[in-house]
């Protein structure tokens, strides 16, 4: 069958995160069943720092549009996962304890919920050649509400000294997981 005209696949590959990985980085990819454990947090802690411990995590995005030889757009597909940063996350092990644990794994888990957030708006998009325009529009408000959260979430725990704050953001998180678990991964 001679096709009039010829698909071409555009990979676009964009990583955004909130904080800096060097290209060494091994990350870690968020999962239910996996729990973050002090061992992952491999950076040099920051001593001028009061945290006991931080957490980067990020979304990474990516994505691939096809266009017919006119340009065309017929169809778009897209990647978008939650990462821990080990490299870059760090802790004062003086300071630490198992209720800071599940602080800093909260965090990731508020990564987590944001790309479902993404994964949510991405359903609602529609081929069109302003699919281009429309992902990275989505993609540069998951970032930014995800970091607006992460520094809600910190405010209100007060860095997790704060415990029934952070028990309120525990349930809150768990429960839009929940809501949007047709969005998590595979």
């Amino acid at each position: 069958m001679k096709h009039n005209f010829t698909m071409t696949t555009f990979l676009i590959i964009i990583s955004f995160l909130l904080y800096f990985q060097s290209s060494d980085t091994k990350e870690i990819s968020w999962h239910e069943n996996h729990k973050l454990k002090w061992t992952d947090f491999k950076g040099k802690p920051d001593e001028n720092s009061n945290a006991a411990a931080i957490t980067a995590s990020g979304i990474t995005f990516s994505y691939s549009i096809q266009k017919t030889s006119s340009q065309v757009v017929t169809s778009f597909k897209t990647k978008v996962f939650a990462h821990f940063y080990p490299e870059e996350s760090w802790c004062k092990k003086n300071l630490i304890d198992n209720h800071i644990l599940t602080h800093e794994q909260f965090h990731f888990n508020i990564t987590e919920l944001h790309v479902r957030y993404f994964r949510e708006k991405i359903a609602t998009l529609s081929v069109s050649n302003a699919i281009e325009k429309e992902l990275t529009k989505a993609h540069k408000k998951a970032n930014n509400d995800l970091e607006a959260m992460q520094h809600l979430y910190d405010t209100e725990t007060n860095y997790s000294i704060d415990r029934e704050g952070q028990q309120k953001w525990n349930a809150l998180v768990n429960k839009e997981l929940k809501r949007l678990e047709k969005y998590k991964s595979n």
